[in-house]
């Protein structure tokens, strides 16, 4: 009999929650509500979600924002997006299932490997470029957590001297210049002018504007050289690019850019390929093959 996962992926605004197989399928109509805004209101809502489907499947899948322990039990980082409370939930306590939790990134980041763009590539890096930077990091054909669970956080440092606050409070993080947020800032500076967006440097790149264009080569030369560090010190098969604002990217210009730089062998950049519910497919993946 083919086992099932109710997988459900948490973020900031929205909650979606199906039924996925171990072979990566989604079986059932996807779901959504607006993320809770109070912690009893959230521990309602996913004890509604378990009851609502627990005895149609296996195990119970999730796919957070924030790093989750080595257990796959619970979130250990502040995830300023949620709830306040949300890292102290215990979603085991809901359920008599099985609940497993990883990371959002890390689980697209699986099924990118399992059945997506990175398939057959032993070590690979996917990177969900949006509001921030999620990352996901494959060694040797298994999901590389480091010792805690945090591993794959992109928030390596990028200059010395104090330009960009990241979101998380450091300075001059990857993320603060790789994100959408990050060709946001890029583009008030260049230009001198805090009112325009991203959807402006993006439509002015499409009309031919020279100004945009500097604002959006700056962003993608950001991302190269965080590419070109991450190259060297992992030597992936392949980076893949998830998120809204990966459709963007030159994959070409990334590729060409990054081989010529680095001392590790030549590597691919790609887009990803397995959908908008990677996160919910490879949590499922992981959490069945768990």
């Amino acid at each position: 009999m083919i086992q099932k996962a109710l997988a459900i992926d948490i973020g900031g605004t929205k909650i979606y929650y199906t039924i996925i197989d171990e072979n990566g399928k989604i079986c059932a109509e996807i779901e959504k509500h607006s993320t809770p805004k109070s912690i009893a209101e959230f521990e309602k809502l996913l004890k509604n979600i378990f009851s609502k489907h627990e005895n149609e499947v296996d195990v119970i899948a999730i796919a957070t924002a924030g790093a989750v322990n080595n257990e796959n039990t619970k979130v250990i980082s502040s995830t300023a997006n949620l709830v306040e409370g949300y890292n102290a939930i215990d979603f085991q306590s809901f359920t008599k299932k099985k609940v497993f939790i990883e990371n959002d990134a890390n689980a697209a980041a699986w099924a990118e490997h399992v059945l997506g763009a990175s398939k057959n590539c032993p070590y690979s890096i996917m990177l969900t470029l949006g509001t921030g930077v999620g990352g996901g990091i494959i060694l040797n054909n298994k999901l590389y957590k480091g010792k805690s669970g945090g591993a794959g956080e992109m928030h390596f440092k990028m200059y010395p001297d104090k330009r960009r606050k990241c979101t998380c409070g450091a300075w001059d993080c990857f993320e603060a210049y790789a994100s959408g947020g990050g060709l946001k800032i890029t583009a008030e500076e260049m230009l001198n002018d805090k009112n325009v967006t991203t959807y402006d440097v993006i439509n002015g790149v499409k009309n031919g504007d020279p100004r945009m264009k500097q604002a959006f080569d700056r962003w993608q030369n950001d991302i190269l050289a965080g590419l070109v560090g991450l190259a060297n010190l992992f030597d992936p098969d392949c980076f893949v690019f998830s998120g809204s604002m990966a459709e963007f990217i030159d994959t070409e210009f990334l590729e060409n850019g990054v081989n010529a730089e680095i001392v590790t062998a030549p590597v691919k950049v790609y887009k990803a390929t397995a959908g908008n519910y990677a996160g919910m497919i490879g949590a499922s993946l992981l959490a069945l093959n768990n």
